[in-house]
């Protein structure tokens, strides 16, 4: 395991890095080759909407992994854990890409789901590996859920945002699907429909706020 006051400082860092906007993706926007379309202020409006949500999502998973990481048991763990968070890194640059692109505004409310986030991730750390693994799971898998809609829901003529949540949606099946070889526990579904509940408050409120 690394250093723990490095770990906090390097946390610290990441953390003012999320919720300012300074990052950058290691690799391409997967809408860079699409052409922006025209659209009207409604679709435009609701398109932003949806990204806006998106976007908090990705600023909830970076504090998902930070605090879990944090408090992981080995160091496989840590290490699977930031990886993920470097790709979810990526995804976070896009979404916010696309909203300026929309002329929209991350959510306000996103210092404190990345808060709340932060908490739950360190939680689940210090309750052990193969319960933190699993919490990646569930949380991936609800984020693919949530995708498979956003992605129908998306105004038809929007294909950059279509292809980066296309690419989000199969990265983040991928981040589950590994959480479960490393020895997650796989959550049973009473829990994954509370864990539901709560992600509908999210997405509620940061699609205007």
């Amino acid at each position: 395991m690394s250093n723990p006051l490095d770990q906090v400082i390097k946390g610290f860092d990441r953390t003012l890095r999320t919720l300012s906007g300074n990052y950058a993706s290691e690799r391409p926007n997967p809408a860079q080759d699409i052409v922006e379309p025209d659209m009207d202020e409604t679709s435009r409006a609701h398109a932003a909407g949806l990204m806006r949500v998106n976007h908090c999502g990705e600023i909830c998973a970076q504090a998902l992994y930070e605090g879990q990481a944090l408090t992981a048991r080995s160091t496989s763990a840590e290490t699977a854990l930031l990886r993920a968070a470097d790709e979810e890194r990526d995804h976070l640059r896009w979404c916010r890409e696309r909203l300026d692109e929309l002329n929209a505004q991350p959510s306000l409310l996103d210092p404190l789901f990345y808060a709340a986030a932060f908490a739950m991730g360190a939680v689940t750390g210090l309750a052990g590996d193969r319960v933190s693994l699993g919490f990646v799971e569930a949380t991936e898998d609800q984020v693919v859920r949530h995708l498979d809609k956003h992605i129908e829901q998306l105004p038809p003529e929007d294909q950059r945002s279509k292809a980066i949540l296309n690419k989000m949606r199969n990265e983040e099946a991928e981040h589950g699907a590994n959480a479960l070889a490393l020895g997650g526990n796989k959550f049973p579904a009473p829990i994954k429909q509370a864990m539901s509940v709560v992600a509908k408050v999210m997405t509620t409120t940061t699609y205007r706020i």
